[in-house]
């Protein structure tokens, strides 16, 4: 089961992880052009992909310092599409859902869908699996954090600098107008009015899980 917004409405997260409570939803950030989404119900079990980063998150607990939160980004989902989930694991609800680039090694077609997955130095391409997010820094793409890959399918993330940044080539109008946003060179690159708000609630010490 893919994971989207609408799967986590009413849903529990009673996992592993720590925590029983009901799945809501904050206020949605999407483009006012996009329909609200309605609501669901009950689900009793939490989202496939949802599981998935709650079991990541207890298999590297070791690495994690903090578990109030979590990042999803959902790769099987077009970049058009609202794909990376801020889960408050503490409160149990999706706090925000962003727009996320994925890397033009994944994708050489520019069609908006992630095609492949590469760990390799000089790809380009996105990396899944389960990343620890580390320190900000200021770089040529302003504040960014780095990221360090905790699984033998992204453990060069680090020495690749594959990063949490903003950039322009992602915007929810580039999203509506042109159909998809723009690719980048494997980071997870947000819009550049929300970089500074992502980079705050997936501060150092987080897990960031990333799958399609």
């Amino acid at each position: 089961m893919k994971l989207n917004r609408r799967h986590f409405i009413g849903a529990s997260i009673a996992t592993t992880a720590g925590l029983a409570a009901p799945l809501t939803r904050a206020a949605p950030n999407t483009p006012p052009a996009l329909p609200p989404v309605p609501a669901q119900p009950m689900l009793a079990e939490p989202p496939a992909l949802l599981q998935q980063a709650l079991a990541a998150l207890d298999r590297h607990g070791a690495d994690i310092a903090l578990r109030d939160r979590l990042g999803i980004a959902d790769f099987s989902e077009h970049s058009k599409e609202m794909r990376f989930h801020m889960v408050d694991i503490e409160a149990g609800k999706i706090d925000r859902s962003y727009l996320v680039s994925h890397g033009r090694g994944s994708d050489p077609g520019n069609t908006g869908f992630v095609q492949r997955f590469s760990n390799r130095p000089g790809s380009n391409a996105s990396s899944k699996g389960s990343f620890l997010t580390g320190d900000a820094y200021y770089g040529k793409h302003g504040r960014s954090r780095r990221l360090h890959g905790l699984e033998e399918q992204n453990d060069h993330a680090f020495a690749r600098a594959i990063v949490i940044h903003g950039a322009n080539y992602v915007d929810r109008d580039m999203a509506i107008d042109q159909g998809r946003i723009g690719r980048s060179l494997g980071c997870f690159a947000f819009e550049q009015s929300e970089i500074d708000e992502v980079l705050e609630l997936l501060g150092p010490g987080r897990l960031l899980f990333a799958a399609g």
